[in-house]
């Protein structure tokens, strides 16, 4: 069960979250990778960097940042070297700025994960909308970065997957209650539950591992379109780029296909 605060504090700069020293076991990865979907052998001992999406995110509620109803906007992810399971890592962190905007307030957070050497492992630096309920209906989170992907129908296609409110609360039971409350969905202005960004990741590190087996890697995760859990994706990546992605992209399937989740991968050094 996730360990949460007495009293929650408001987020704002400068804010230091408490220090920690987390591991995953792996018992935890298969359980989550299959509410995905996804076979945990793709990693072997290694532990699936998106992991660490979530991890970051249950620092600063450890630390007395709530995270209900909180967004996904972007997320950078860089992995020094692969984190193996059961290994501990320090975990340390802070909020950078908070900016209000339109629909409640813009928060930017940084998360690094260290070993017991002092070397950093992981860094999960985050943007996310904190939602003004009474703003719902408003448009409006800040500047939104260009597309990575200009036309999503020019992808190859990897992997598919369907998703079901089952497999997502499987998932999702920890934390914000939007990932697997009807209630709590459409409080915050959503038709429905909506996968949390680190599960929507998961589907393009299982492609890495797979295609890769990388030894580092840095990426810019930009959470483009709410992924309900009643829907269907694929992975895509740009035709042509066999050997050496540059991008990468989680598709809504449907009448029209469109980016859920789409990803700029730099410094990738395969295995």
């Amino acid at each position: 069960m996730l360990e949460q605060p007495d009293q929650w504090v408001e987020p704002e700069a400068g804010f230091q979250y408490l220090a920690d020293t987390i591991s995953v076991a792996p018992t935890h990865q298969t359980e989550k990778l299959a509410a995905c979907g996804i076979d945990a052998g793709i990693f072997g001992e290694q532990v699936d960097p998106a992991f660490f999406i979530g991890i970051a995110i249950h620092a600063g509620i450890r630390s007395g940042i709530s995270a209900e109803g909180n967004i996904n906007m972007l997320q950078g992810l860089q992995m020094h070297r692969p984190p193996l399971l059961d290994e501990p890592l320090n975990v340390r962190g802070e909020i950078l700025e908070v900016r209000v905007v339109p629909r409640g307030r813009r928060v930017h957070t940084d998360v690094w994960f260290e070993d017991e050497q002092g070397r950093r492992v992981i860094s999960a630096v985050r943007t996310s909308l904190k939602p003004d309920l009474n703003a719902a209906d408003k448009g409006g989170a800040g500047e939104r970065p260009q597309p990575v992907i200009a036309d999503p129908a020019e992808l190859q296609l990897l992997n598919e997957y369907t998703l079901t409110p089952e497999r997502v609360k499987a998932y999702s039971m920890e934390g914000n209650s939007i990932h697997y409350e009807q209630e709590a969905a459409e409080q915050a202005g959503f038709r429905a539950p909506l996968i949390g960004g680190g599960m929507g990741v998961h589907y393009l590190t299982a492609e890495m591992w797979r295609r890769y087996q990388p030894r580092a890697f840095s990426a810019d995760i930009y959470f483009r379109r709410p992924i309900f859990w009643d829907e269907s994706v694929a992975v895509g990546v740009p035709k042509g780029s066999e050997s050496h992605w540059t991008a990468m992209a989680v598709l809504k399937q449907g009448q029209a296909v469109k980016v859920g989740t789409e990803v700029a991968l730099r410094d990738l050094l395969p295995g």
